[in-house]
C-alpha cells in the first residue's frame, strides 16, 4: 500500500491537472479554435497542422481523435481530411511529454498558489482562464512526484527488477505499454508513469523504447471504442488512427529502432526522461512523415477493412455529434448550424402554408404536417444535445449562448406550429369549400409575404449576428401588428356587409392571428441577437 497509494494519488493528481489545463487552454483559445478547425481543406499538410494545435490546446491527441470521429460521423469531414488531422493529434499529444522533462516540478506549488491567487482576486474571464492553466499545470507536476515518490521503493524488490529485465523483450515490452494506456485511457498520462519509473532509475531506455511504442498503439482504443455506434465513414477514421499507429510501431520495432535510440541517446545522453519524450516526439514525427505521402493508400485498406457504403445513417440531427462536446467552442457551432437547418424547414412550411391556404394548393399540407414532425424530433434533440454541453467544462459567456440557443430554437418550433395551425385551417377551408374575396386574398398574400420577411431575416441576423437585420426585424414585426389591425377590421366590416360568409371570417381571422405570432417569435429572436430578448420577449 505504501507504493499503490502515492502512485495511484499521483497519476489522479496527473490525469486531473492536465484536463484542469486543457480545459482552461481551450476557454482560453475559444472560437479560435472553432475558426481553426474551419480552415481546414482537402490539404492534408494543413490537416496535420490543424491536428496538433488542436491537440496542443486541448492536452489529448484520443480526446482529438474521438472528435474527429464525431465530425466524420456527423458528415462534417471526409476521411481523406481526417487523415491528416488524426497524424497531427500524434505529434500534438508529444507536447506533455516534454514539458514533464523538464523537471518543473520545483516550482509546481508556486504555479498553483499564483493560479489560485489570480482565481480569487479576479473576475475577469481571461485572467481566471489564464489561473485555471497554472493550477493544472501545477498539479500536474504535483502528481508526477507523488508518483516518483511512491515508485521509489520498488528500486530494491526483486519481483520488479525481475519484471523489468523481462521487459527487455520487445515484444512483451510493446504488449505491456498498450495494456497500460488502454486501462488509463491516456497516452500522456501512461508516458508520464514512465517517466516517473525513469526519474528514480527504475527504467532505462532499452525497457523505455518498446513500452513507448506499445503505448501509441494504446491510444487509439479510445477512438475505436467512441466509433462504435456510428457510421462506417467513422469508425474507417478511428481504424485509421489504429493502422497509422500500428505501421509506425511495426516500422519502429523492425528497422528504426536502434538509429533513432542511438540519436537520442546522444543528444540527452545522461536525462532518461528526456530520451523518452524525444523518442516519443521522433516516433511522431518520423511516423507522419513516412506514412503522409501514402494517405490515400491508407483510406483505401480501410475501406477494405471497413466494406459497406459510405452514405451516411439516417439521423434527424446532421451536424451533433456527442464527440464533439469534448471541444464546447466547436460544439456551439455545430448547435447553431443545426438551429438554422430546423430553421430552414420552418421557412419552408411557412412558404408551402401560404399556398395552400390562400391560393387552394392543398397538396402542401401533408408535407406540412410531415416536416412539423421532423422539427419536433430537431427540437428534442437539439435540447438534449445543449444540456449535455451546458453540463461541459464552458465559461460564462458559453453558457450565455446555450441559454440563448434554448429560447431561439422555442421560438422557431413555435413559428411552425403557428405554420401547422394555418395548415389545418387550410383543410377546414377545403372540406367547408369556404370561399375568400379578392380584397382578402390580398391582404393575406400581404401580411404572408411580410410575416416570412421578418422570419427570414431574423435567422439571417442569428446566423450573421448582424444587428442592422435585426432591427430590421423588428421594424417588420411593428408594421406585421398594422397590417393584423387593419385586416381584422376590414373583414370584419365584410362580413357585416354581408360580402363574405361567417366561416370563411372565422378562418381568415385565425389565420392572420398564427400570422402575427409568427412575427412575435421572429421579433424575439431578433432581440436574442440583440442582447435584449431578458427584457421582454413575446411569449405565445
Amino acid at each position: 500500500m505504501d507504493i499503490a497509494l502515492p502512485v495511484m494519488g499521483g497519476l489522479g493528481l496527473f490525469l486531473y491537472g492536465m484536463n484542469l489545463m486543457g480545459t482552461g487552454l481551450q476557454k482560453a483559445a475559444g472560437d479560435r479554435l472553432k475558426k481553426l478547425i474551419e480552415v481546414l481543406t482537402n490539404n492534408r499538410l494543413m490537416g496535420v497542422i490543424v491536428g496538433t494545435v488542436v491537440t496542443m490546446i486541448i492536452q489529448s491527441s484520443s480526446a482529438t481523435t474521438v472528435m474527429v470521429v464525431g465530425f466524420v460521423n456527423a458528415g462534417l469531414m471526409t476521411l481523406p481530411q481526417a487523415v491528416g488531422v488524426i497524424m497531427g493529434a500524434n505529434i500534438g499529444t508529444t507536447i506533455t511529454a516534454q514539458l514533464i522533462a523538464f523537471n518543473l516540478t520545483d516550482y509546481a506549488p508556486l504555479a498553483v498558489a499564483i493560479g489560485v491567487g489570480i482565481w480569487i482576486a479576479t473576475s475577469r474571464k481571461r485572467a481566471k482562464n489564464m489561473a485555471e492553466i497554472l493550477i493544472g499545470f501545477g498539479i500536474l507536476f504535483i502528481g508526477m512526484d507523488m508518483m516518483g515518490s511512491g515508485l521509489k521503493p520498488l528500486a530494491d524488490v526483486p519481483v520488479f527488477t525481475n519484471i523489468m529485465i523481462s521487459l527487455k523483450n520487445p515484444v512483451l515490452g510493446m504488449l505491456v505499454g498498450l495494456g497500460l494506456t488502454a486501462i488509463v485511457q491516456s497516452s500522456s498520462a501512461s508516458i508520464g508513469l514512465l517517466q516517473a519509473l525513469a526519474g528514480q532509475g527504475l527504467v532505462g531506455m532499452d525497457v523505455a523504447f518498446p513500452i513507448l511504442f506499445g503505448e501509441n498503439i494504446g491510444t487509439t482504443t479510445t477512438a475505436l471504442l467512441s466509433s462504435v455506434g456510428a457510421n462506417r465513414t467513422a469508425k474507417r477514421a478511428a481504424t485509421i488512427h489504429f493502422l497509422f499507429n500500428l505501421i509506425g510501431t511495426i516500422l519502429f520495432m523492425t528497422i528504426l529502432r536502434a538509429p533513432i535510440e542511438a540519436l537520442i541517446t546522444r543528444i540527452s545522453p545522461f536525462d532518461v526522461k528526456r530520451q523518452i519524450a524525444n523518442a516519443h516526439t521522433l516516433f511522431n514525427l518520423i511516423n507522419v512523415a513516412i506514412q503522409l505521402p501514402f494517405a490515400s493508400l491508407l483510406v483505401k485498406i480501410v475501406q477494405a477493412i471497413v466494406p459497406g457504403d459510405d452514405k451516411l445513417e439516417a439521423q434527424e440531427a446532421k451536424f451533433l455529434d456527442p464527440r464533439i462536446i469534448e471541444t464546447p467552442s466547436i460544439a456551439l457551432g455545430q448547435v447553431k448550424k443545426e438551429i438554422l437547418r430546423m430553421g430552414s424547414f420552418a421557412i419552408d412550411n411557412l412558404n408551402k402554408v401560404q399556398l395552400a391556404f390562400v391560393e387552394g394548393k392543398y397538396s402542401n399540407v401533408d408535407v406540412i404536417l410531415e416536416q412539423e414532425q421532423k422539427i419536433n424530433r430537431l427540437q428534442r434533440e437539439i435540447t438534449d444535445y445543449l444540456v449535455m454541453l451546458s453540463n461541459a467544462p464552458i465559461s460564462d459567456e458559453e453558457h450565455k449562448r446555450v441559454n440563448i440557443f434554448f429560447n431561439i430554437i422555442s421560438d422557431i418550433e413555435r413559428v411552425a406550429d403557428h405554420a401547422e395551425n394555418i395548415a389545418e385551417l387550410a383543410i377546414e377551408r377545403k372540406e367547408n369549400e369556404f370561399p375568400f374575396t379578392d380584397q382578402a386574398v390580398d391582404e393575406l398574400h400581404e401580411i404572408f409575404d411580410k410575416v416570412n420577411e421578418a422570419f427570414k431575416q431574423s435567422l439571417g441576423a442569428f446566423e450573421t449576428n448582424d444587428e442592422s437585420l435585426a432591427k430590421g426585424v423588428l421594424r417588420l414585426e411593428d408594421e406585421v401588428d398594422i397590417l393584423e389591425r387593419q385586416n381584422r377590421a376590414n373583414h370584419i366590416d365584410r362580413l357585416n356587409k354581408g360580402q363574405c360568409l361567417t366561416g370563411s371570417g372565422i378562418i381568415f381571422l385565425d389565420a392572420i392571428s398564427n400570422l402575427e405570432r409568427v412575427a412575435d417569435h421572429s421579433s424575439n429572436i431578433a432581440l436574442y441577437v440583440l442582447d435584449k430578448n431578458k427584457t421582454s420577449p413575446k411569449n405565445i
